[in-house]
């Protein structure tokens, strides 16, 4: 039996995605920790190396959509391996404050171009009734990834962060490549057809479409509240993912006394919740109205945060960590499979990009608010606490963003 190769894409995706949450996105916390001990430099400065790479994939995103929309996934990707591996290079030699926020302008533009974002637009493609699982699908290699960063937290400590960033790199460049090649724009251009399915006869009409199947372009989205509800929704809901992300290992590690090996154990266990809610999302994701689902999720992003910043103990830490990753293993591949049943097709790349220049806030403003709180109290009680509050507010967005008509 011949396997669809939008599934082959989701694959691929999904190990680009492994690499990039295992080495970055979820071992950043690792590096912030190390450099706060042996560099001295503040958690605010650092933090701001974080909120750097999304202001600069913000920024991009539109350019990128656009991009991605005329001229497919695959070589851009490929351009953003390549980018992606050299920026960890680079971080490995640094020795100032400059030089460490120069590496990350160039981790982040790799890492921009080789994104979930990138992928998700050729999953986009060639899916439609099988859409959520198949976004659903793509978190599996995130949440993996995650899974593995106690990996890169036990390099970090027995060969050194430099010696670690460099292998990371190299890493990225050798397995990272031949991903790429498998990553192909839309169906059409390679003899195949979306779901794999036969063309539907002309007689048959919309009858297995979903219901918001027109193409809107990207300034008809503009002109929707709909788009500005998922997208603030999806910012407020980063809030509270960037700060645990960047800060969950110090605040367990300065807050409760762990470890870093054992602090890094925090994001393990946010990644098995990821994994939870991702299969979840799997067998959900066509039978719940998204945009309720997203609401619920945004709640229990606010009851881990809450019960991070207060733990009294192993249990609750334990909780917290993985109630927070469930919701936001099930809530994140709803995010681009709302916005594609939304508007379509047509410009779904720069209608995501324009959206992260609205969700920027979340990840900019999460690792932000909740460094700078924790050098002006000396904890990260005061930060995590308003961001869990902010992150509860968002729930309101999802219930509000309805299906254009």
């Amino acid at each position: 039996m011949k396997i669809f190769y939008g599934w082959r894409i989701v694959v691929a995706g999904g190990a680009l995605q492994f690499l990039q949450s295992m080495l970055l996105n979820q071992a950043f916390g690792a590096y912030l920790a190390v450099l706060v001990a042996e560099r001295g430099w503040s958690k605010t400065a650092l933090s701001g190396a974080a909120s750097l790479k999304s202001t600069e994939a913000a920024l991009l995103g539109p350019a990128l959509g656009w991009m991605v929309d005329r001229f497919g996934s695959q070589g851009i990707i490929r351009a953003g391996v390549v980018t992606f591996g050299i920026g960890f290079m680079l971080l490995s030699r640094i020795d100032t404050l400059a030089g460490f926020y120069g590496a990350f302008v160039v981790l982040a533009l790799g890492a921009s171009m080789c994104s979930n974002f990138a992928v998700s637009v050729a999953i986009i493609q060639w899916f439609e009734r099988r859409r959520a699982r198949a976004l659903s699908a793509l978190q599996f290699g995130t949440a993996l990834g995650g899974s593995a960063v106690v990996l890169v937290a036990w390099s970090i400590q027995s060969f050194g962060w430099r010696i670690t960033a460099f292998a990371s790199g190299v890493l990225i460049i050798l397995i990272g490549w031949p991903l790429a090649r498998v990553i192909r724009s839309r169906p059409e251009d390679h003899g195949e057809t979306i779901d794999g399915l036969p063309p539907a006869p002309k007689e048959a009409g919309t009858a297995h479409k979903p219901a918001a199947t027109r193409a809107f372009s990207a300034r008809e989205a503009l002109r929707t509240r709909a788009f500005w509800f998922i997208s603030l929704g999806h910012g407020f809901a980063l809030f509270a993912v960037s700060a645990i992300n960047v800060h969950a290992i110090s605040h367990v590690k300065e807050g409760l006394g762990y470890s870093i090996a054992q602090a890094s154990l925090v994001i393990t266990l946010v990644t098995l919740g990821q994994l939870m809610g991702v299969m979840l999302g799997w067998v959900i994701g066509e039978r719940f109205e998204k945009r309720l689902v997203a609401a619920a999720c945004m709640l229990m992003h606010a009851a881990g945060l809450l019960m991070l910043t207060y733990a009294t103990g192993a249990v609750v830490l334990a909780a917290a960590a993985l109630i927070h990753g469930v919701g936001w293993g099930l809530r994140g591949p709803f995010m681009q499979a709302i916005r594609a049943d939304y508007f379509g097709r047509r410009s779904i790349g720069l209608i995501i990009g324009l959206s992260s220049l609205i969700t920027v806030i979340g990840q900019i403003g999460g690792p932000i608010l909740a460094g700078a709180f924790a050098d002006w109290t000396g904890n990260y009680r005061a930060g995590f606490t308003l961001l869990a509050l902010l992150s509860g507010l968002g729930s309101l967005f999802f219930v509000l963003a309805k299906a254009p008509k």
